[in-house]
């Protein structure tokens, strides 16, 4: 079952939903727009899953940056979000998307437990100039049904609070 505005309102007042800094002009009725932070990872089309690549990093001014096509863009939200009851799920916002934008296609789905700023993939399918701040995407939440045998608290990817490159090079070892 996915949270409403009301309810993730008083789930944030009753800190089982953290979102730092927390906004009530940025909830939609199911959702809770976040924001881009100001640092972003620019990788080349030339990614190799085996061979950990080094990113271009750049820091926003309120100039903004263009992302262009072939490039691969990590950054990460200006919020910290998470819960320790709720599933959260980011996901881009259809009006960046008809831009041409690519939000967290491949890695949507958050994990009980975390609480973190979180990275962010972006690519492109035209030119499109970013800005730090800017809603960039929503989190939903989600209630959970039955016990869960573990949360995230052991995993790869907890506590940043920057844009992380993947680590999975390490499987491929």
């Amino acid at each position: 079952m996915i949270l409403t505005n009301l309810e993730i309102t008083k789930q944030v007042r009753k800190k089982q939903i953290n979102i730092l800094p927390f906004d009530e002009n940025l909830l939609n009725p199911n959702s809770y727009n976040y924001r881009l932070d100001y640092e972003l990872l620019e990788f080349d089309d030339n990614l190799d899953a085996k061979i950990q690549s080094k990113p271009k990093k750049i820091v926003m001014t309120d100039e903004g940056y263009t992302l262009l096509p072939n490039k691969l863009y990590l950054a990460n939200t200006y919020e910290q979000i998470g819960s320790k009851k709720y599933v959260t799920q980011l996901i881009g916002r259809s009006s960046i998307g008809r831009l041409g934008l690519f939000l967290q296609v491949t890695a949507p789905l958050g994990h009980v437990g975390t609480n973190h700023k979180w990275t962010l993939e972006l690519k492109v399918v035209q030119p499109l100039r970013v800005y730090p701040l800017m809603r960039i995407g929503q989190v939903t939440f989600w209630k959970i049904k039955g016990r869960k045998k573990q949360t995230y608290s052991q995993g790869e990817y907890k506590n940043f609070q920057s844009a992380h490159i993947s680590k999975f090079y390490k499987e491929l070892k």
